[in-house]
């Protein structure tokens, strides 16, 4: 009866439409993605128990040291609690050291025997606070993060209890100082991308006096306070006199010095667990309520919802520090010196550009503003714009995608940082290579020569083309933004149609091209990497963001460009996966999702289905975007269907629940699909609301019907960034069959670059 009852009240409260989105944290789950493995991702996360873009992230360790699955759902074990600073499984981490309890007779330093088993039923993961049973220790771990720093609490039984503190190995360093009840030390163990002398400065400030020190060279433990090897670790010990004892530990860490760690753990003041706890529910609160959603029909949607939001908003990092007077300062990863400013790190542009800096801007306009100030210190620091950070310039993946995260922000009013220094970043990037990094442009010599990178000249060459087309365009946009002469940035509007280049009209696919001007032989478009990067011709000859019309154009008209959309999800999903010598996640990812070859966890398809807008069938893209959202997302361990890639698969389902996409970063426009929920309100920095309804949505009718903005019909396929931060009503009415009228006409298509450049003659000069 009491069930019942419990049912009852929930169903009444649901029919009412009464919310706790007051309290939309309380929908996070940060296990989400959390069930990967090398093989197969399903999001290849880890629960980050961190502020919004905080410095540090702290997480549970259940894989070894040095392995970047450093917690995946399905292990038994928990060997200690990292400060982690991973972007990546695939880039793993750095700055790391790792904070284990124990109950035992003596201090257990090797990892593989202090870990202790633990359930998710005896776990709670939320952003601001963690909690875990370490079942063979009969401790209880709790823990509450502040950006820099946070708040450890073990509740222990009677006995002998000790906490490791290992520093990890490639050279650390640990001091147990009894008199302050306090360990500091540094770690040196990253993954790349940081200069010579790198290190991460640690205090920890326990709440008791220690009743055992020791410290430990690669396990040995020695009666020394003070060990400096390639893997030092400490342990210090407390003698509790019943079951249910607590030791408190307060920590926090500087990439500067042992001092600024000092000053960086002022930020938990004299605040206790729970009320670090509830700071950090409200910052999260703060970051989540911008976007409200009032929809009770499906909670776990809301849940999936609110947690792809949460991921939206971790990546790029804060990267800088608050010193004594007050300064926002930062370590360079790029040069090794202390600097004043903003500095962000940890974020891949391939993967990001596309929607997660877009409502970064849409959402978060001042952190963008902050952002845009780092890549400038950045460019100052080091001569180049990162292309992936983790947290200097790493090698990873292709494109100069800095070029579109630095254009969309300025193109979307985002002021204050230095764009002058950000309009020579950009230029030069276009035109120079940082060896040994993606920094820069790969064989930007020869594509500015043929318009194109060789087939013959470097591996995955069609994917550099067909990004540095784009990249091109968005330098050419920021350069009319910033009033920069024709004879100065004419060039990359003429580059930008280089992707014209690749298309191959006997197949309407992009392939690759020799130096010679000949195709490369042999091609197989269902072939993964070859000329493509991490997916097949199918998959990336739709990177034309800037030109869809141009595409449309040259495979023939829309009938046609439609069949060849169409095709992608009527295709079963074949794959050669020859170029890598077996098969990778990504292909798996497809394999296994039954909607042919579209590979949506893996971001170069992620916009394709906005295409339709283009030509005439958006119906379409409603259809599969409901899919894509019903099939590939939900609120658990296996909630994406694959790499999460900080934050831009997150963010492809939060702008697609909004009903609306950036398929163009620095276009001013955002294409039209569907809204996911009945009723969303964007509570935009400047004051104004977008408040999107859509009351008969269902699965059933994800169809448009009728759309209003601010009570006037709206027929064409996109709204303007300018109209949205003005404020906006937009009115769906939804059906369960499509409206085959409603924006199909030429003028209903959002924007295309040749629509309004017409490049000049040959041996003409376009004035």
């Amino acid at each position: 009866m009491k069930k019942r009852i419990a049912f009852l009240g929930f169903a009444m409260l649901a029919v009412a439409g009464l919310r706790a989105i007051d309290d939309p944290v309380q929908y996070v789950n940060p296990l989400v993605g959390s069930h990967s493995t090398h093989s197969l991702s399903t999001g290849n996360t880890y629960p980050a128990i961190a502020l919004p873009w905080g410095m540090n992230f702290w997480t549970p360790q259940t894989g070894k040291m040095g392995d970047g699955w450093c917690y995946t759902y399905d292990a038994e074990q928990i060997r200690g609690f990292k400060q982690t600073h991973q972007p990546s499984p695939w880039m793993n981490d750095y700055a790391m050291f790792n904070i284990m309890p124990e109950a035992s007779d003596a201090p257990i330093y090797d990892e593989n025997k202090r870990a202790s088993w633990f359930s998710h039923k005896a776990e709670v993961s939320k952003p601001h606070y963690y909690k875990v049973y370490l079942a063979d220790y009969d401790i209880t771990t709790e823990i509450a993060p502040t950006s820099r720093a946070a708040i450890f609490r073990f509740t222990c039984p009677e006995g002998k209890n000790f906490v490791i503190v290992d520093a990890f190995d490639r050279g650390s360093y640990v001091k147990v100082i009894p008199g302050e009840n306090k360990v500091v030390g540094y770690t040196t163990r990253n993954s790349g991308g940081v200069p010579e002398g790198f290190k991460n400065y640690f205090v920890l400030q326990f709440d008791r006096p220690f009743t055992y020190t020791s410290t430990a060279d690669e396990g040995k433990e020695s009666k020394n306070l003070e060990m400096k090897s390639k893997h030092a670790a400490a342990a210090v010990g407390f003698q509790t006199a019943k079951r249910g004892e607590q030791i408190n530990v307060r920590v926090a860490s500087s990439f500067i010095s042992i001092e600024q760690a000092e000053q960086n753990l002022k930020e938990l003041g004299s605040k206790t667990l729970e009320e670090i706890a509830e700071a950090g529910r409200q910052e999260w609160n703060k970051v989540l309520n911008v976007i409200d959603v009032d929809d009770n029909s499906d909670v776990d949607r809301l849940r999936t919802f609110y947690s792809c939001l949460y991921r939206s908003t971790l990546f790029p990092r804060s990267f800088y520090e608050i010193n004594a007077k007050g300064e926002v300062v930062h370590y360079s990863p790029y040069n090794g010196q202390v600097l004043p400013g903003y500095l962000f790190a940890d974020t891949g542009f391939w993967d990001t550009f596309r929607a997660l800096f877009p409502l970064v801007n849409l959402m978060y306009p001042s952190m963008s503003q902050k952002m845009q100030e780092g890549w400038a210190n950045a460019y100052k620091e080091s001569g180049f714009l990162p292309e992936w950070s983790a947290p200097g310039h790493r090698a990873c993946m292709v494109g100069n995608n800095s070029a579109s995260v630095v254009a969309d922000a300025y193109l979307k009013g985002i002021r204050g940082y230095d764009i002058d220094a950000l309009w020579e970043a950009v230029k030069h990037g276009a035109n120079a290579d940082l060896p040994r990094t993606t920094s820069g442009r790969k064989q930007w010599q020869t594509y500015n020569r043929l318009g194109y990178v060789p087939y013959d000249s470097i591996n995955e060459s069609a994917a550099r083309t067909l990004e540095y087309a784009f990249d091109d365009w968005s330098i050419y946009k920021l350069g009319q933004a910033l009033g920069k002469p024709e004879k100065e940035i004419n060039v990359y509007a003429e580059h930008a149609m280089n992707y014209k280049n690749l298309f191959d009209k006997s197949y309407n696919l992009m392939r690759g091209k020799l130096a010679n001007g000949e195709w490369a032989p042999n091609f197989n478009p269902f072939k993964w990497g070859d000329a493509f990067t991490e997916g097949n011709s199918w998959h990336y000859s739709w990177s034309v963001f800037h030109d869809p019309q141009g595409l449309i154009d040259l495979m023939g008209g829309n009938d046609t460009f439609n069949r060849m959309l169409d095709s992608v999800f009527i295709l079963p999903p074949i794959f050669d996966d020859s170029y890598y010598g077996g098969v990778i996640h990504e292909i798996r990812e497809m394999q296994i999702m039954n909607m042919g070859n579209y590979a949506h966890g893996n971001q170069p398809i992620q916009h394709m289905i906005y295409m339709y807008a283009y030509s005439g069938q958006p119906w379409k893209s409603q259809y599969w975007l409901r899919e894509t959202m019903n099939r590939m997302y939900n609120a658990h361990a296996d909630g994406y269907c694959g790499d999460e890639d900080n934050g831009q698969t997150s963010a492809w389902y939060i702008f697609t629940a909004m009903g609306f996409y950036p398929v163009c970063p620095g276009s001013g426009e955002y294409v039209l699909g569907a809204p996911y929920f009945k009723k969303m309100t964007l509570h935009l920095e400047n004051g104004k609301d977008v408040v999107i309804t859509a009351p008969q949505q269902s699965d059933e009718n994800r169809y448009v019907g009728a759309l209003k903005v601010n009570g006037a019909e709206h027929n064409v396929n996109y709204v303007k960034h300018t109209d949205l931060i003005a404020g906006m009503k937009m009115d769906y009415t939804m059906q369960a069959q499509p409206n085959r009228q409603r924006g199909t006409s030429a003028e209903a298509a959002p924007y295309s670059f040749s629509k309004e450049y017409k490049p000049a003659a040959k041996g003409k000069k376009k004035k």
